[in-house]
């Protein structure tokens, strides 16, 4: 696939930031950061438009909580459809993170998330949206 080189025009202040952004974040060039900001707008649009997605459900908790254990596992068991993958860190003798690998359409994996995020007990839980990559240069 080639490279197509095109001009747009921005705010000088914009631009600026823009690049001061992008420095910051060692990104290599300004052609990299918009290449990054369109994949992430259609990983987006991806989501809006249900297509099948994935992503990442990671949870907090302390694992001395009544129950939670038990009921974190029936919740994945009952969603397993969307879930292809788990991994349980002990980050100290009370905290665990566990990240759950999903993968499916964009509303089966919203609902997994909410069926996570409802489970009592959790410190946080957040989705990473991403995108199964079949439609993404």
């Amino acid at each position: 696939m080639g490279v197509v080189r095109f001009s747009v025009s921005l705010d000088e202040h914009l631009v600026e930031k823009f690049d001061r952004k992008i420095a910051a974040e060692r990104c290599p060039t300004r052609s990299k950061a918009v290449g990054d900001l369109i994949r992430a707008s259609l990983v987006q649009t991806e989501w809006q438009a249900g297509e099948e997605v994935a992503g990442a459900i990671v949870l907090c908790y302390d694992h001395h909580k009544h129950d939670i254990l038990r009921r974190l596992t029936a919740t994945q068991h009952d969603c397993h459809d969307a879930i292809i993958s788990t991994q349980h860190i002990h980050l100290d003798h009370d905290n665990c993170l566990e990240i759950v690998a999903v993968r499916g359409r964009a509303e089966l994996v919203g609902k997994v998330f909410k069926r996570l995020k409802a489970v009592k007990g959790l410190k946080h839980v957040s989705l990473a949206a991403g995108t199964t990559g079949a439609r993404l240069p």
